[in-house]
């Protein structure tokens, strides 16, 4: 695994998302209520719509285009269940975020 700082604490407040470019690619992180920091795609594999422009209440994500829902503690979908987010790995060490942009890939689903 390749860990590459993406960010710090300080840019994504906890109950927070951002997304930042990590090797070309488009990585989303998300700041959990109680501290959990994880790291998905930016696009929603239903019709690539903006994660980042979501609802994001407590672990759960909500793409803003047809209302797909996931858990991003697992990045499983919540509403329909059959779609999955790429769940990258992820190291904190102190305030650093670091995110392995290969540990996983970016999902796509037709329905």
């Amino acid at each position: 695994m390749a860990f590459v700082k993406v960010c710090t604490l300080d840019d994504v407040w906890e109950g927070d998302m951002e997304a930042f470019e990590v090797d070309g690619q488009k990585i989303l992180v998300v700041h959990l209520p109680g501290g959990d920091v994880r790291a998905t795609q930016v696009e929603c594999p239903h019709q690539q719509g903006d994660l980042t422009e979501g609802l994001l209440d407590g672990t759960s994500l909500t793409c803003p285009v047809h209302l797909w829902e996931f858990d991003v503690k697992t990045c499983q979908g919540i509403n329909p269940k059959h779609p999955t987010l790429a769940n990258y790995p992820v190291k904190i060490d102190g305030d650093n975020v670091y995110v392995d942009p290969e540990g996983d890939t970016p999902k796509f689903a037709h329905s």
